[in-house]
C-alpha cells in the first residue's frame, strides 16, 4: 500500500535529491534485418518503426508521473553479428543507426558490438576494423566489445586488438578531445539487458523487442545518509537498503507504464547509482559522506563494496526484474566528487582499478595521456578483464587517451559525459606480455556443469 507519507517523500526525492529515471531504453532484434538484401536500409526502417513514439512516451509519462527522465535511448542486436564482408559495410550499418536515433530522437543507440569471448572470426576482424571509423563518422552510435568471460576465459588475440583501437578511435576524434572513444567500451561477462551506454547492446538471448529502465538516485542516497551521521556501519546498510527499495519502487512504476505504452515487454530493471557532472549527483560524495575525507583514501574499497551490495539487495526487494549492472558506477568525468578527488590527487589509478572489483561495472571514462602506448591500454583492459573474469562479474574500460594532451591538463566532453583531468598511467612497458597473444584460460571455478 502506498500511504501520503510515501507519495511526500518521492515528491521530495524528485524536487530536492536529484532522483530521476536516468533512462528508458528500448531493445531492438535485428536478426531478420541482416537476411535483407539492403541491411543498412531494413536496420533504419525497423528501428524507426517500432521507436517512433519512444520519446513522446518517455515525456508523457514525465509529465504525468511528476519523475524526470533524462534520456531516451534504444539498443540493438549486435552488429558483428551480420556477418558483412568489409568495413565499408559494417560503418552502413552504424551510419544507417545515427540516422535512425537522429530521426526517433534518442540521444543514444547502443550495438555496434561483438561478442569474441573465445575467439575471432573473420568477420568479427573486419567489424573490429571499423569501429574507429564508425565512432568518428556518426553522432549517437555507441560500440562494445566483450572479450573475456568466467566460462571462457579472456581471448587475448582481441586484447591487443584493443589498444590500437583505442588509439585509432581517439586520433580520429582529436579535434573534440578525442570524444570517440567515450561512446566506445571493452567488457568482459558483459550481460544481454544493459540499458546504460555506451555498453548497451540487445543480446541474442533476448527477444523480438524489450522496455528496460536505468534508475538512478546517487543524490537521494547521499540525502538519506546525511540523516544518519555517527550511525553503525550495520546501520548505514539499512538505510541504503531501505532508500534502495524506494528508487526501484519508482522505476517499476515508470518500466511498467512505458512497456504498456509501447507495446514492448517489460525487459529489466537496472538500479546503478549512476552520477552526473551535477553537485550532490556523486557516488564519491556518497563515500566520503560514510566517514572518508576523500573518496580514494584508504577504506574507499570497503565502503563501495558496502554500498553496492545494499544498493543491490534493496533493489531485489522492490522488483522481481532487476538485471543489467545494478550496483554502483564510479565513472570519473561524470562524478563531481571523483573529479575533485583526482584534481587533489586523493585518487590515483591503481586506487580505481582496485576499487572496480567491487563496484557494479569498472574503469569508466578516465581520461589518460594521449602518448600513451597501444599496449598499455591493451594491458590496462587485460587487467580488469582479469578481475571480472576471476571474480565472475562484469568489468569494463573506458579509456580517453586525449589526443595532444599529457597529465595534468583537462579534457572537456560535455552533457552528462562532463570533463575530467589527465591521469598518469604507468611508463614502464607491456608490450612483450601484450604480443603473446592467445587465450587466458578460464579459471578454475568457471567449471560448473
Amino acid at each position: 500500500m502506498i500511504n501520503y507519507s510515501d507519495i511526500l517523500e518521492t515528491v521530495n526525492m524528485v524536487q530536492n535529491e536529484k532522483l530521476d529515471i536516468r533512462t528508458i531504453t528500448a531493445g531492438i532484434s535485428l536478426f531478420d534485418c541482416f537476411s535483407r538484401p539492403d541491411v543498412p536500409g531494413a536496420v533504419y526502417d525497423k528501428i524507426c518503426s517500432l521507436t517512433k513514439d519512444l520519446v513522446k512516451t518517455g515525456e508523457d509519462i514525465e509529465a504525468e508521473y511528476g519523475i524526470p527522465i533524462i534520456n531516451k535511448r534504444i539498443s540493438v542486436t549486435p552488429a558483428a553479428l551480420s556477418a558483412r564482408q568489409s568495413a565499408d559495410e559494417f560503418i552502413d550499418i552504424a551510419m544507417a543507426m545515427d540516422r535512425a536515433a537522429k530521426e526517433v530522437g534518442v540521444n543514444f543507440i547502443g550495438g555496434y558490438a561483438a561478442l569474441v569471448q573465445k575467439g575471432l572470426s573473420a568477420t568479427d576482424y573486419i567489424f573490429i576494423d571499423s569501429v574507429p571509423e564508425a565512432l568518428a563518422s556518426t553522432e549517437r552510435v555507441c560500440s562494445s566489445i566483450n572479450v573475456g568471460s568466467t566460462k571462457s576465459g579472456i581471448n587475448f588475440d582481441a586484447v591487443g586488438l584493443m589498444g590500437h583501437l583505442v588509439k585509432r578511435t581517439a586520433y580520429l576524434t582529436r579535434e573534440e578531445d578525442s570524444i570517440g572513444c567515450a561512446k566506445f567500451v571493452v567488457f568482459a561477462n558483459a550481460v544481454e539487458d544493459n540499458p546504460f551506454m555506451a555498453g548497451a547492446f540487445f543480446g541474442p538471448g533476448e527477444g523480438e523487442t524489450a522496455v528496460s529502465i536505468g534508475v538512478s538516485g546517487p543524490g537521494t542516497i547521499l540525502a538519506a545518509l546525511e540523516k544518519c551521521r555517527g550511525a553503525r556501519i550495520d546501520e548505514v546498510c539499512e538505510v541504503i537498503k531501505r532508500t534502495a527499495f524506494k528508487i526501484t519502487r519508482a522505476g517499476q512504476l515508470v518500466g511498467r507504464e512505458a512497456s504498456r505504452r509501447l507495446g514492448m515487454p517489460f525487459g529489466i530493471l537496472d538500479l546503478s547509482l549512476a552520477p552526473t557532472p551535477a553537485v550532490g549527483d556523486s557516488v564519491a560524495m556518497i563515500l566520503e559522506e560514510m566517514g572518508l575525507e576523500r573518496c580514494g583514501t584508504h577504506g574507499s574499497t570497503a565502503a563501495l563494496a558496502m554500498l553496492t551490495d545494499a544498493v543491490k539487495k534493496g533493489g531485489l526487494m522492490a522488483s522481481s526484474h532487476v538485471g543489467g549492472l545494478s550496483g554502483a558506477f564510479i565513472p570519473v568525468s561524470e562524478d563531481a566528487g571523483m573529479i575533485r578527488a583526482v584534481s587533489e590527487g586523493a585518487i590515483c589509478f591503481d586506487k580505481l582499478e582496485a576499487m572496480t572489483s567491487v563496484c557494479s561495472v569498472g574503469l569508466d571514462m578516465i581520461a589518460i595521456p594521449g602518448d600513451t602506448p597501444e599496449a598499455t591500454i591493451s594491458a590496462i583492459i587485460a587487467d580488469e578483464a582479469s578481475i571480472g573474469v576471476i571474480n565472475n562479474k562484469t568489468t569494463a574500460v573506458r579509456l580517453i587517451p586525449v589526443y595532444g594532451k599529457g597529465v595534468g591538463e583537462y579534457a572537456e566532453f560535455g552533457g552528462l559525459l562532463g570533463g575530467a583531468p589527465i591521469m598518469e598511467v604507468s611508463g614502464f612497458s607491456s608490450e612483450e606480455f601484450i604480443k603473446r597473444g592467445g587465450r587466458i584460460p578460464a579459471p578454475v571455478h568457471s567449471f560448473k556443469n
